[in-house]
């Protein structure tokens, strides 16, 4: 089976994951990944699903406008590539979260220094409610660091970034964060 990425985004209320599903069922489409969130009063979603033989890429994207569309719901639909075979190096999990007054280019400047070393994002909450109190603006990253870089050349950057930025930086394993944030 084929596999689509579908990408809704719509006005938050409740029900939109159920009519989502409920049209991919309805096209016999298998759920097979979903995440979404709620981004100030934004649904994002973002569903794997695998289509069944003989069902177009077109078909299955028509469909779900058709559907979704008259309820304010915006729809994307892409075909996921076959994966390459690769090797990908070993990491260890961690959690990056930084605290600061809201300004143009934190994302940027965090992220930027992340790419130089290689290290993939996995997960980003970043909530950003203006002003400088800094409690009111945080991001947290999930992040997958290489084993082999150099993790006390990374954390002088990293701390050396967030002060460049006005931010607190933390970067923890995550275990470690898990363990110390469990209710």
């Amino acid at each position: 089976m084929r596999k689509i990425i579908v990408a809704v985004l719509g006005d938050d209320r409740p029900g939109i994951v159920a009519a989502v599903s409920k049209s991919l069922f309805d096209y016999q489409c298998n759920i097979e990944d979903v995440s979404q969130t709620i981004l100030q009063t934004e649904f994002a979603g973002i569903f794997i699903v695998s289509m069944p033989p003989g069902m177009s890429h077109d078909e299955l994207r028509e469909g779900l406008e058709g559907r979704l569309s008259p309820e304010g719901l915006a729809v994307y639909v892409k075909e996921m590539r076959p994966v390459e075979s690769r090797v990908a190096p070993e990491t260890e999990p961690f959690v990056i979260t930084t605290v600061g007054p809201d300004r143009l280019g934190l994302v940027a400047g965090i992220t930027g220094l992340l790419a130089e070393y290689k290290i993939n994002i996995t997960q980003l909450k970043a909530a950003f409610r203006g002003g400088d109190d800094p409690r009111r603006n945080i991001m947290i990253y999930e992040v997958d660091i290489p084993v082999a870089i150099d993790h006390h050349a990374f954390r002088a950057a990293l701390y050396a970034r967030g002060r460049e930025l006005g931010l607190d930086v933390s970067l923890q394993h995550t275990d470690i964060f898990r363990q110390i944030h469990r209710i």
